[in-house]
């Protein structure tokens, strides 16, 4: 580590000690964590943030490409938001009984979002993905699920990971997988498991966009086979449009699960659709003490009362085509063999075309280093907000070019390893 990069997050290492004797990689995120921020090479702590910007416990300022892991759509700080959170702050937080607001918020869903005919509220993504696979199995009278996507940490899912410590291996049994956009494969999977399938639970798109008929061939086979479909629609629910990816898509699932951007950045998930299947919820077992807590759910009123307008999705669309065009410059003038740009303009993802596990490895870790030497907060995908100005794009412009430069420069030269200041950063976990 260079004496400029100890000083610029001298901080952030200190207080990275410091957190580590009494928390476990010293943050509650894998993804904030010094398993995805190289140590001594990039901030570990975050002191605020406004708006698209980020500062850290060093003072550093950022151009936030992370956005609190998309959970925020409207900027940090937002007015509108925050306001109505400090109203709702008067009356309480956690109370003794249900209130309006969960009612009132529930209905904002039901008319945006077009599986919903029934809500309930969870805090955070796995509550939501792992009370629809509850539901679809109780609905269904089945055990297995088949995932296509990335669904939170609980045993039904992680199970199929490397990072499975812990998991029982009866319950790793009862959930299978199979590839986006590859429907003969899901259909092979299904026919293998004859009337044991409850759920199906794609991500509707992350950076791949589905192919033609691929999300309806997915509908109408579930129906078929009286599977539930399940939308997990943490990631870019409310990004593509105001009534989510099923919107955008003209696809309707069974049951939905929404998070992350729902609020805002304040904790709040939701699982959403028919009214025959949720209705089971009076018997299937979920419960929140902070299920109904007001501060977010005050948040997600006041987001939702902006996405019905549509004007927050457009302007996703806006700033995410322009900050794409502006990332496919660089790309095309400094790196353009080594990195694509993929997906949504509003979510959009960095691919490596290095196949070496090592090179790789190290290709990613410069490129971020240098990115956070240059004032932009990035993991690799553009999680972008309303708040982003043209300066912010004309920043990451100028980042993207000296990164890659940087990536392109070390490749060339066999000499990645020593232009890095910190070791290299490591995939958290692969599917098996």
């Amino acid at each position: 580590m260079t004496k400029r990069l100890r000083e610029r997050y001298a901080q952030s290492i200190e207080q990275l000690a410091r957190a580590e004797t009494v928390i476990p990689l010293g943050s509650q995120t894998f993804s904030k964590s010094r398993t995805q921020y190289p140590v001594g090479a990039a901030p570990l702590f975050a002191e605020r943030a406004s708006g698209s910007h980020l500062w850290d416990v060093d003072g550093n300022e950022y151009v936030d490409l992370v956005s609190a892991l998309g959970a925020v759509i409207l900027g940090y700080a937002d007015p509108d938001v925050d306001n109505a959170v400090r109203r709702q702050l008067r009356n309480g937080v956690t109370l003794s009984l249900a209130t309006r607001l969960e009612s009132e918020v529930a209905e904002r869903i039901v008319e945006l979002v077009p599986c919903a005919e029934s809500v309930r509220f969870g805090k955070n993504d796995t509550d939501a993905t792992s009370a629809a696979i509850r539901l679809a199995s109780a609905f269904t009278g089945r055990d297995h699920v088949v995932a296509l996507g990335y669904h939170g940490w609980q045993d039904w899912y992680i199970g199929l990971t490397t990072r499975d410590l812990g998991f029982p291996e009866a319950v790793k049994a009862l959930t299978h997988r199979a590839p986006y956009n590859d429907l003969d494969v899901l259909q092979a999977v299904i026919a293998g498991l004859p009337d044991q399938v409850a759920a199906v639970i794609p991500e509707p798109m992350t950076s791949e966009w589905p192919v033609s008929g691929y999300l309806e061939g997915v509908r109408q086979l579930t129906s078929e086979q009286g599977i539930v479909l399940v939308f997990d629609e943490m990631l870019i629910g409310f990004r593509f449009a105001p009534g989510g990816a099923q919107e955008y898509f003209g696809v309707t699932p069974d049951l939905a699960a929404f998070g992350k951007a729902l609020a805002n950045g304040y904790p709040l998930s939701a699982i959403v659709g028919r009214a025959d299947i949720m209705r089971l919820m009076e018997d299937v077992f979920l419960s929140s003490t902070f299920g109904g807590e007001t501060l977010s759910l005050a948040a997600a009123r006041a987001v939702l009362t902006r996405m019905a307008t549509g004007e927050p999705t457009a302007r996703l669309a806006k700033i995410g085509s322009q900050l794409m065009n502006a990332a496919q410059r660089s790309i095309d003038g400094y790196g353009a063999s080594l990195v694509t740009l993929s997906g949504h303009p509003s979510w959009a993802l960095l691919n490596w075309t290095l196949t070496d596990p090592d090179r790789l490895a190290e290709a990613k870790t410069l490129f971020l280093q240098e990115m956070l030497r240059h004032g932009v907060l990035v993991l690799g995908t553009h999680d972008i907000t309303t708040a982003f100005t043209d300066a912010d794009i004309t920043a990451i412009e100028s980042a993207y070019a000296h990164a890659l430069t940087a990536v392109a420069d070390g490749v060339a030269s066999g000499d990645l390893r020593s232009r890095l200041e910190c070791e290299p950063i490591r995939p958290l976990f692969t599917l098996r």
